[in-house]
């Protein structure tokens, strides 16, 4: 579908909703309220689906809309018995038009407002509790399970944080950094006054692309609607 004004999709999701049980409808509705872009996460090259599906599922959990992908020699591959569906009620975006993907993915999130928030040891680090959620959107850059991320993301990146272990392993599984810090991080915004929430025509996309998932056959019923709009 051609990009539509607001009026337009507003319209085409009160149309889809037609199709939808009302406790679907103010299940959405509940939800989108919740969501935020005020805190995303990058995921530079994760190549193993468990760890990669499990983090959609936290995302989900924790109303984190946006996970940015960025595929370099592996390909992000989603194991549905983890994700659950997860993936569907997300909005991701991936980065893979190059060798190196990486220098544009986070140039296009900086351009956006975020700063880049690289999850890593690092000689100039904070821990989760000490990252000021009040200087602006936090992009949360993970990298892959053996390696981490790579020189030239942290090279890149704004910030440094890490979660204290008190344990005999160096890190945390992918999976659990991620939903330790979402944890974290998501609760800390919404006790601060940062503006966390989606706008309301970004809930009413991300809405409309629920409804679309949900609907059978959404497309036709689609194509239907804007015939008589067009008319």
């Amino acid at each position: 579908m051609h990009e539509a004004d607001f009026e337009t999709k507003q319209k085409l999701f009160d149309y889809l909703s037609g199709f939808i049980t009302a406790e679907r409808l103010a299940k959405f509705r509940e939800i989108v309220a919740m969501r935020t872009r005020y805190v995303t996460v990058v995921l530079e090259d994760i190549y193993q689906p468990h760890n990669a599906s499990a983090v959609l599922r936290s995302c989900d959990c924790f109303g984190v809309q946006d996970v940015h992908i960025i595929e370099n020699r592996n390909r992000y591959e989603v194991n549905p018995d983890v994700a659950l569906g997860a993936s569907k009620w997300l909005t991701m975006i991936k980065y893979n038009q190059g060798e190196n993907n990486t220098p544009e993915a986070l140039e296009a999130l900086r351009r956006k407002g975020y700063r880049i928030v690289a999850t890593t040891p690092h000689k100039d680090d904070v821990t989760l509790q000490e990252l000021p959620v009040e200087k602006g959107p936090v992009a949360l850059l993970f990298g892959t399970e053996l390696k981490g991320l790579t020189d030239t993301a942290l090279s890149l990146a704004d910030e440094y944080v890490k979660i204290p272990m008190y344990g005999f392993t160096e890190s945390f599984n992918i999976s659990v950094s991620a939903a330790i810090s979402l944890f974290y991080l998501t609760e800390k915004i919404r006790n601060t006054e940062v503006g966390w929430q989606l706008s309301e025509n970004e809930k009413t996309d991300i809405l409309l692309e629920w409804a679309r998932q949900t609907v059978k056959r959404s497309d036709l019923l689609e194509k239907e609607f804007l015939k008589k709009q067009n008319k």
